[in-house]
């Protein structure tokens, strides 16, 4: 959900998720078992898996970073747990993504003790142009590299300050992760200007790709803006099968951590390819797809260019 309601049932979720919270914290954390090697070095939490990839190259081996969320969470409107806000209590630091993509947040750090940075800060954004959120700004900033380069910058400041000694460290990390960032960046340019110009428009389940468009130069259209509806709606349903029909798009796609059934009814209807599953809120476990972030970019743009050129799945 975009924001948590302020109905009763929400007030009384995070009042249960903050009361016991504070009992693990003061009873149980003796017996909890270690989350963290007690080794004197720094911990950074992050809001979810693709922060804690990036934040872990950066970090190199000076600092502990963990993920609240684990692969295959769906971050918008995740409800975090007592065991979270044990764990992260524990932390010196705690990195959110901001542009309201962590809906749960802000009640979520204000019940800790511990400082957060927001690593989109810097980063100009795309706002979304329908729907209930037009004019909020669309919070999947990471997925243009460009943009992850300033990721990067925050958390070099930001690990800087909890430890100092590190500096040169983790600037040379940056520095040698841009370098891959920008690789992949004008890969994903190349390989999407092999596919022919009346067939370059993307059409997924979530609103989760201008700022992958933009760089690339292609058409963005979704079901819906932000994964906040539990269904899409008729009406979203119905102006995607008329746009893939008005513009003959060869096929559409949905993500990872959403059903994929409302986007095979639009291609059933229309006649396009399903061209495959693309990741954008989270990385897969190890051994899958994309445990990476700079995995999850080639997957994306693979699986992109395979589907519009007629090489994807049906």
């Amino acid at each position: 959900m975009w924001k948590i309601g302020e109905d009763g049932r929400a007030r009384l979720r995070w009042s249960a998720v903050i009361v016991a919270a504070v009992v693990t914290l003061g009873v149980v954390t003796a017996c909890a078992p270690q989350d963290f090697p007690d080794d004197g070095k720094p911990v950074v939490v992050t809001t979810f898996t693709v922060l804690a990839d990036i934040a872990s190259v950066v970090a190199g081996d000076r600092i502990h970073v963990r993920s609240i969320t684990k692969p295959g969470a769906e971050i918008h409107g995740y409800e975090p747990t007592p065991g979270d806000m044990r764990r992260s209590a524990k932390a010196d630091l705690i990195i959110d993504n901001g542009l309201h993509l962590e809906s749960w947040f802000t009640r979520f750090v204000q019940a800790l003790d511990v400082p957060h940075v927001v690593v989109s800060d810097g980063v100009t954004p795309i706002d979304i142009a329908s729907d209930a959120y037009a004019g909020k700004p669309n919070p999947h900033a990471w997925m243009s590299p460009l943009n992850v380069m300033i990721y990067v910058d925050n958390m070099v400041r930001a690990f800087t300050r909890i430890d100092p000694d590190g500096r040169a460290e983790f600037e040379a990390n940056a520095a040698s992760y841009k370098k891959k960032l920008q690789a992949v960046h004008d890969d994903l340019v190349t390989s999407l200007r092999t596919v022919p110009r009346t067939q370059r428009a993307l059409v997924t389940c979530e609103g989760a790709f201008p700022y992958l468009t933009r760089d690339a130069g292609i058409a963005e259209r979704y079901i819906w803006p932000v994964n906040a509806e539990q269904q899409a709606t008729p009406k979203q349903v119905s102006a995607t099968i008329d746009y893939v029909r008005d513009n003959q798009v060869p096929a559409v796609f949905c993500e990872s951590t959403v059903s994929n059934r409302p986007m095979k009814q639009v291609a059933s209807a229309t006649g396009a390819r399903f061209g495959g599953t693309l990741y954008v809120d989270s990385l897969s476990a190890a051994d899958g797809p994309v445990p990476t972030y700079l995995d999850l970019i080639r997957h994306d743009t693979t699986t992109i260019v395979s589907g519009l050129t007629g090489q994807g799945n049906r």
